[in-house]
């Protein structure tokens, strides 16, 4: 496999894809380019952009990606101007089937079984990547976003395909005032689609997750009222009560999403320690209006479900950032398998910007692989996707490292 990066922040969009797809061309000594991933931010013109890569890897190769909040590469990292970043891949011993299915915002679940249906999956196959639109319907002065669910898509999905493959994606964000979406879907640039590219032969793929929440008080409360993604009362009150009195007073209302404050639920020892491993965290995008409760990122929660409040740390997302990215590398290189590319997929929230901290956590991702010599693309995503305690799911307010090695 032969991986090369290239990165841009350039006014004209033709340009801007025309010259990022000819750096990583360049760097990564590309003659077949195969799959190529490509990522933008709402400043550029999406097709301008597409026709500028075109011009450089040819009609045949897939372009799959889109929108992003910003982009992450070995050197760069930037989330203001019209960041774009591109990896082209000449895959050789590697296997690819990609496909795209429309209609996420009408069933999720369909639009998975569709995309699935697609996918003739082959017994070696290792990996699925998927990116899917995250906006249902955007945010307005009067209202929060409404969101597209992973938990249904990701179902739909695993309802066709065989057992045991991971799936690693995000659902894709435009900006952090929560627009509306594109995706370049292969040969197509269109809209609430999720596409899938299905990876076999001689690849191995390697996950983390890196988190960076501490538990608020320990204490468990319950969803009494919900109605889709919408909390209506905790622990019999209003839910908008409840988080005036946990926030200090009503200034997160004023925050889209809440910043400092998200909902975990323990998928480990109810009552052990701590481990945010176990932690899935859902990211409050705010109130309703009227006060009719709080609109979740992620609608997979439900009537009784029990949950911790959580803090997002700075430091503690750090630290994890830089612990799971060199534990990473360190399992590839004992396994005697060479790292050939890694895709990190941050959370929105996580930047600096958001988080409030002097550094960017993804600097961190950037230290590690560039201590190996490994092709680095990220991007700024509204969910990421893993595989959590056996299981693939939405995550949010995480950065997922997948890293592909070949033996």
């Amino acid at each position: 496999m032969k991986v090369g990066i290239g990165y841009g922040n350039h006014e004209d969009s033709y340009e801007l894809g025309r010259r990022t797809a000819s750096e990583a061309m360049r760097q990564g000594t590309i003659t077949t380019p195969d799959l190529v991933l490509a990522f933008l931010t709402k400043q550029s013109d999406a097709e301008a952009f597409y026709n500028g890569l075109r011009a450089v890897v040819g009609a045949s190769a897939p372009i799959i990606g889109g929108s992003a909040v910003g982009v992450i590469t070995n050197d760069q990292l930037s989330y203001n101007g019209s960041p774009a970043g591109v990896a082209v891949l000449q895959l050789n011993t590697v296997h690819i089937q990609y496909a795209t299915a429309t209609g996420v915002d009408q069933n999720e679940y369909q639009a998975g079984r569709s995309l699935a249906h697609q996918l003739a999956a082959s017994l070696d196959a290792k990996l699925l990547l998927m990116f899917y639109d995250s906006i249902k319907v955007p945010a307005t002065p009067d209202a929060p976003p409404m969101m597209n669910a992973s938990p249904p898509l990701i179902a739909g999905i695993e309802s066709v395909l065989p057992p045991g493959i991971p799936i690693v994606g995000a659902g894709l964000l435009g900006d952090q005032i929560f627009s509306s979406t594109i995706q370049f879907g292969g040969l197509s640039i269109q809209q609430q689609v999720v596409v899938g590219v299905l990876l076999s032969g001689a690849i191995e793929p390697y996950v983390t997750i890196t988190h960076g929440c501490s538990l608020k008080d320990g204490i468990y409360h319950t969803i009494t009222k919900m109605h889709g993604p919408v909390i209506v009362e905790i622990d019999g009150r209003p839910a908008t009560a409840v988080i005036d009195e946990e926030y200090g007073g009503p200034i997160w209302r004023e925050q889209l999403p809440v910043r400092r404050l998200t909902i975990g639920v323990n998928h480990g020892d109810r009552f052990g320690d701590f481990q945010e491993g176990q932690m899935v965290a859902r990211l409050i995008v705010g109130a309703m209006p009227g006060d009719k409760g709080l609109i979740l990122f992620e609608p997979d929660l439900e009537e009784g479900t029990e949950f911790q409040f959580l803090l997002r740390d700075g430091q503690t997302m750090i630290e994890s950032a830089r612990r799971n990215a060199t534990a990473l590398v360190k399992q590839i290189i004992t396994a005697g398998h060479t790292p050939r590319f890694a895709l990190y997929i941050d959370c929105t929230g996580r930047c600096a910007e958001i988080s409030n901290t002097l550094t960017e956590e993804a600097s961190e991702i950037q230290i590690a692989m560039n201590q190996h010599g490994v092709p680095l693309l990220g991007f700024y995503s509204g969910v990421e996707i893993a595989p959590l305690l056996g299981r693939s799911r939405g995550l949010d307010w995480t950065g997922v490292l997948l890293v592909l090695a070949e033996a």
